[in-house]
């Protein structure tokens, strides 16, 4: 895999990634990281490639360190819910929110496109957060958070903030069971939902109603089959 600092090592840069677009659970949340790309350490990389504990390290590292300025966004469920937007517009929002949280006038961004159309994503993030009251340039690529570590710095932000508050769902909704991953192919997920919904009778606020998840254990309800859910 061939890495790259996505500008000068001893330029700051800002990267930015989100984590959670695929959960039937909890909210969708993105990260900024705006540094000196040879500040990072040197096993910064894609969150999915760094073992959880690390991650939480890497994380903490990040926030003490004042070198390093951490902006976060988050997409609640009931937005994601909402049938007036879609994913990529949620995503575009969640970057710019992280994003302009910490991004100064005339900064680089690199971002990991959230649509089919990188430069597309790319124009939408700029302009969101020139909205917001800070013009920057913007490079976004497909897998970013896999070659710019200062994205991959990003991803591992993103993916703990996440990992957190589906920690706190968990405690939320302990007398269901445990809630998992959060995501519709983890069975410990499914299982929560079955319960929550064989006891209650609807869907608990963490989830993600217009998720096809949803509907199909809903409908399962319906016809008293939750078992084969």
């Amino acid at each position: 895999m061939t890495r790259d600092s996505g500008a000068d090592e001893d330029t700051v840069t800002v990267g930015v990634d989100e984590a959670g677009k695929g959960p039937v659970l909890g909210p969708m949340v993105a990260a900024a990281v705006r540094t000196v790309p040879d500040r990072l350490p040197e096993d910064v990389d894609d969150s999915k490639r760094v073992a959880p504990a690390r991650r939480e390290e890497l994380a903490a590292t990040f926030e003490a360190d004042s070198e390093v300025s951490v902006g976060v966004g988050v997409v609640p469920v009931s937005r994601i819910d909402d049938p007036a937007t879609d994913m990529n517009a949620l995503t575009v929002a969640a970057q710019a929110e992280a994003a302009a949280a910490v991004a100064e006038p005339g900064d680089r961004l690199v971002v990991d496109a959230g649509d089919v159309d990188a430069d597309r994503f790319g124009r939408r993030v700029r302009e969101a957060v020139a909205d917001a009251g800070t013009e920057v340039e913007v490079t976004a690529e497909h897998r970013a958070d896999e070659s710019y570590p200062v994205v991959s710095a990003a991803s591992v932000v993103a993916k703990v903030e996440r990992d957190a508050r589906v920690a706190t769902l968990a405690e939320a909704y302990a007398e269901w069971g445990p809630v998992g991953s959060g995501y519709p192919s983890d069975p410990t997920t499914r299982a929560f939902l079955r319960r929550y919904v064989a006891e209650t009778g609807g869907l608990p606020d963490c989830a993600r109603r217009s998720w096809s998840t949803c509907d199909d254990l809903l409908a399962a309800a319906e016809q008293s089959s939750l078992a084969e859910f």
